[in-house]
């Protein structure tokens, strides 16, 4: 994959957590770790990487600022973030009966709420891929990694 059209550091607001969850903290790491390995980020402008990311919310926003190699600024993408509200409201709800399915339920109960885990993520990377797309082109693999830390962010505890 070529670097010019891919991130090779992300950085996340801390300041938007109110407190740690063990569950979450993995969801991040993880996530990081995949968009790290392997992304398509395709700024529509022209500019090419690779690129360095710091995501962050500011208020209803979501704010993605990208920086060069070398850190000088190459744009910011400002995205509301009220389409998104309904769906990582749904999907906390979902993602904490899974959590706690897995401590009790049957194998049957766990994959049938995962299932629905799985279709509501797909559903918000959907969204975030459409609502991107005037400022960056991404893949899908990346616009699912990329809503994980926006949902990350979004964590109140």
């Amino acid at each position: 994959m070529s670097d010019r059209h891919r991130i090779i550091d992300i950085t996340l607001d801390d300041q938007s957590f109110v407190r740690r969850n063990p569950d979450v903290d993995h969801e991040r790491r993880v996530a990081v770790f995949d968009l790290l390995q392997e992304n398509r980020f395709a700024l529509t402008g022209g500019a090419e990487g690779p690129f360095r990311m710091h995501i962050s919310v500011r208020e209803t926003r979501l704010v993605l600022e990208v920086r060069s190699e070398d850190e000088r600024d190459v744009d910011t993408i400002v995205l509301a973030l009220t389409p998104f509200r309904r769906i990582i409201r749904e999907y906390f709800l979902i993602c904490e009966s899974y959590y706690n399915a897995i401590k009790t339920a049957t194998p049957s109960r766990i994959e049938a709420i995962d299932v629905g885990r799985k279709g509501l993520h797909d559903e918000g990377a959907q969204l975030l891929r459409r609502h991107l797309a005037a400022k960056v082109d991404v893949d899908e693999a990346t616009s699912r990694r990329l809503f994980t830390l926006l949902c990350v962010l979004h964590f109140k505890g």
